[in-house]
């Protein structure tokens, strides 16, 4: 089936969908949650597939990771679209609202984008995450994942797609779009019309392709360059625990440190102990000439090194000499992701909110915490970087337009 039809048939599931009742959207959810677990098995055998294909492809630990899916992942998905249906319903949400001098009642409300494709790499969770909030919000999905997890992705909407006719509404409310060819990301990208948003999700290549190529209107989610800042003021063993999570608690996400920067004022006290924190976790540190001097283990960091998502066991390191240094730098590597400060001063922790362009900014937290979960959004779409219509991690809102519903009785305009 060609992209132009899966698309009409995405539309057509988009008018039942705006009109659905959130006791129904919610049914639907608790029933592709259900379906899931009872369907375990046959989703871990096509992950299978792809994991033993991706290996002898070559794939790296990181992306392999990324991929692979147990029982455990499984029924955390499936619970990420239960927690979904706890959460109010956008759809209908009135933003804001007046009555005007001359009597007419002006209302703002929440109304779905219509249809939403998804271009996405390695992930098969994402699968899942997109079609649960897309479904919440009242648009149809249509995804498009990547090769590499085509057999397990094929499974997901398989079962999807079953639990939401069961339950009553549109199964083209979840449509897989073919991955064996880039082909289907050119029709997406070009079906303007048909599809009112796209999202793509992925490393830079794939962002950058789909923002520079599409016709059809795209949310931009960014790469995740996430630093840490270590203050002058910071209490030092906060900063080891708070750097190693931000690098260690998972290394394949957008949101894991990637680049750390220290006060030079504490470098002597602080560096020694993060750089053995690092060598206990297998992390490799590519650091400036200064932070060299601390550990033979130091690989000399290029340039390159600093603008770099390794989504990998490796960190930046430099040495800053003030607050303003460390902004300046994070001005230039950074990718707008989710910044972090550790500091005991205020003064040091608002300057440092206020001069940062990010998504996130932490403040003596981990720069893990950015996820829609985390925030109490439920499963997000993805984490915008971008200042238009969204930013950050994008919940359950913000895959809502809004319209104006203006009421008169009679009204003329003179």
């Amino acid at each position: 089936m060609s992209v132009s039809e899966q698309a009409r048939r995405a539309r057509e599931a988009a008018g039942a969908l705006a009109v659905a009742t959130r006791t129904a959207k919610d049914a639907a959810l608790h029933a592709m949650a259900d379906a899931l677990v009872a369907r375990t098995p046959e989703i871990l055998t096509a992950n299978a597939a792809d994991l033993a294909a991706g290996a002898e492809a070559g794939l790296s630990a990181a992306i392999l990771d990324r991929l692979k899916l147990d029982a455990g992942r499984v029924a955390g998905i499936a619970d990420a679209l239960r927690q979904m249906a706890a959460l109010p319903d956008p759809v209908g949400e009135v933003v804001r609202g007046s009555t005007l001098p001359n009597g007419l009642e002006l209302r703002q409300i929440r109304v779905p984008f219509g249809v939403v494709g998804i271009i996405y790499e390695a992930r098969p969770n994402v699968t899942v995450d997109a079609a649960g909030i897309c479904l919440k919000s009242g648009n149809a999905a249509l995804l498009r994942g990547s090769s590499s997890a085509a057999r397990s992705n094929a499974a997901l909407v398989a079962v999807l797609r079953d639990a939401v006719a069961d339950a009553g509404l549109p199964a083209d409310a979840v449509q897989l779009l073919d991955a064996s060819s880039r082909d289907s990301v050119k029709e997406l990208m070009r079906a303007r019309g048909l599809v009112d948003v796209l999202i793509p999700r992925g490393g830079a290549s794939l962002i950058r392709t789909v923002v520079e190529e599409s016709t059809v209107p795209v949310i931009e989610t960014g790469v995740g360059n996430c630093h840490v800042y270590v203050d002058a003021a910071a209490d030092l063993a906060k900063a080891v625990a708070i750097t190693l999570n931000a690098k260690t608690q998972r290394l394949s996400t957008c949101n894991t440190a990637e680049s750390l920067l220290v006060h030079a004022d504490v470098a002597d006290a602080f560096l020694p102990a993060v750089l053995a924190a690092f060598a206990g976790a297998g992390v490799t540190v590519h650091g400036d000439a200064r932070v060299a001097g601390y550990s033979d283990a130091v690989v000399a960091a290029t340039d390159e090194d600093f603008a770099t998502e390794y989504l990998s066991a490796d960190i930046s390191v430099a040495v800053v000499d003030s607050l303003d240094a460390a902004v300046a730098h994070i001005r230039r590597y950074g990718s707008g992701h989710t910044e972090a400060i550790v500091t005991d001063s205020q003064a040091a922790a608002r300057e440092f909110v206020a001069r940062v362009d990010a998504a996130a900014v932490m403040v003596n937290a981990s720069t893990r915490f950015t996820d829609g979960g985390e925030f109490g959004f439920g499963a997000e779409i993805g984490i915008s970087t971008q200042k238009l219509h969204a930013r950050g991690p994008m919940g359950l809102p913000e895959l809502t337009s809004t319209k104006y519903v203006v009421t008169g009785d009679g009204h003329l305009r003179t």
